[in-house]
This record gives C-alpha cells, sequence and structure tokens, in this order.
C-alpha cells in the first residue's frame, strides 16, 4: 500500500521555488529518508505533505487523503514533529503528552493506557515528573515523540528530529523508530546526517528544491561506485551544478 504519493508537488514564495516537480511515493511501514543542504526544499516538502502549506500546483496525498482537499482529515493519520517542537518547558513531562492528548482529543478511557506505554517506549518513566525545561536535548526529543504519537498517527513525519543530539541520544531514538516499523507505522525522515540516511530503506536526495536521486543507500552507492553516501551525494549534487 501506498502511504505517502506526491504528484508534480511545486512550491513557490514569490520568485524563489522551493520545490519542484516533486514525484514521490513512499510504502506502507517503510522509513524513508529525505537528505539535501540547508535550504534544499525538506521543510518545504514536509509542510506540504502534512497540510501546513498549500502547493503552488501538484498533488499528494497521505493514506489516501488530500493534502489540500482534506487536510483537515489527514491529521488524524499523522504526526508531525518539526525542527522547534512546541514542548512547554514549565510543565512536567506527563503534563507535556496530556497536553497532547487533549488537542488529538485522545479519550479518557484510552488515555492512560496509551501513555503508559509511551513513556515505558521512549525510556521517560523515571522522568514524568520533571519539567520538561530540565530535560536534557536527547530527553527533549524522546518527549516530543511520545506527544507526537500520542493519538497512534499511521505516518510519522520527523524534520531533522536528532539535529544537535549527542550521538548516545541519537542511538536511542533510532532504537525507538525501529520499534516503530514493528507496528507498520510509516516514517517520513529528513536528515543532515548521512549517517542517519544510511538507516533509512530508501533515500531521496533534494538540492535546490529538485529531487536528484531516489533509490536504497546500497543502490545509490553501487550506481556510483563509491563506498559512502555521503561520497555518492557529493558527486551527484556536483554532476547536477556541472549541468547547470
Amino acid at each position: 500500500m501506498i502511504a505517502i504519493k506526491a504528484s508534480h508537488l511545486t512550491r513557490k514564495f514569490g520568485d524563489n521555488t522551493a520545490l519542484a516537480d516533486l514525484d514521490l511515493e513512499i510504502e506502507e511501514g517503510e522509513i524513508f529518508g529525505l537528505v539535501g543542504p540547508d535550504g534544499a526544499g525538506k521543510s518545504t516538502t514536509m509542510r506540504l505533505l502534512t497540510g501546513i502549506l498549500e502547493p503552488t500546483s501538484g498533488e499528494g496525498w497521505v493514506y489516501g487523503r488530500h493534502i489540500v482537499k482534506e487536510s483537515e482529515a489527514l491529521k488524524d493519520n499523522i504526526a508531525y514533529m518539526s525542527q522547534r517542537f512546541g514542548l512547554y518547558e514549565e510543565l512536567t513531562v506527563l503534563e507535556n503528552i496530556n497536553f497532547y492528548a487533549d488537542v488529538f482529543c485522545v479519550s479518557k478511557k484510552d488515555r492512560s493506557q496509551v501513555i503508559d506505554k509511551l513513556l515505558g517506549f521512549s525510556g521517560l518513566i523515571p522522568f514524568k515528573q520533571r519539567l520538561a525545561g530540565k530535560l536534557s536535548g536527547g530527553m527533549k526529543q524522546k518527549l516530543g515523540l511520545a506527544c507526537a504519537l500520542v493519538h497512534t498517527p499511521r505516518v510519522l513525519f520527523l524534520d531533522e528530529p536528532t539535529n544537535g543530539v549527542d550521538p548516545v541520544s541519537r542511538r536511542d531514538f533510532w532504537k525507538i523508530l525501529y520499534d516503530l516499523l514493528k507496528e507498520k507505522v510509516t516514517i517520513f525522515y529528513s536528515t543532515s546526517y548521512l549517517d542517519e540516511a544510511e538507516r533509512c530503506r530508501r533515500v531521496a536526495l533534494i538540492h535546490k528544491g529538485r529531487l536528484l536521486r531516489c533509490d536504497s543507500p546500497g543502490n545509490i552507492k553501487n550506481e556510483i561506485g563509491v563506498k559512502t553516501l555521503e561520497q555518492a551525494f557529493v558527486r551527484i549534487i556536483n554532476e547536477y551544478e556541472s549541468g547547470q
């Protein structure tokens, strides 16, 4: 089943084209990486597919919901963790999760079980009464993920969630993501860390708003004839720039 689909998706800001003619299909239960330099169009892609931005042209669907015509209904099936996820630092870990449970109208009947599962899932049980503002960067990201998952979404959009997080916390964060895959959650993950991109089933390289390559990390490296994804992407971008 196709969980996410983009067809000629384009977004312009005045004379600047942030995303140009994107065609993309992501399968259910897949962890899909979106990689590119700063300003490449990663966040714009995320915001379009989550119904936050409207495209200038083109279309997109998430679990069969049209990103413009059904943008409100779309939100029932998705969670979006932006680079500046809105945690409330003056609230405790538990209070933050309960706040998002209220936002997403999680029933009181189901809430306790869901929250207990998320606290255990993310390793936050010992910290549930700690103020969010007193957490480390890695723990804040885990809390942000728990809040995003409180309504049990089918598709999870993560926009550079481990940016600036220490390597141990990044490793723990990825363990949580792999556990989510076992539950057939589809994960659309943007990152500037190419070692993280290596963990994805498929990756897309985006540069200056254009999709340059989309395949498994292994296939991309084999095609270019290099050992690392970084070497492959540098060569692909250089070839694109030289052809302009």
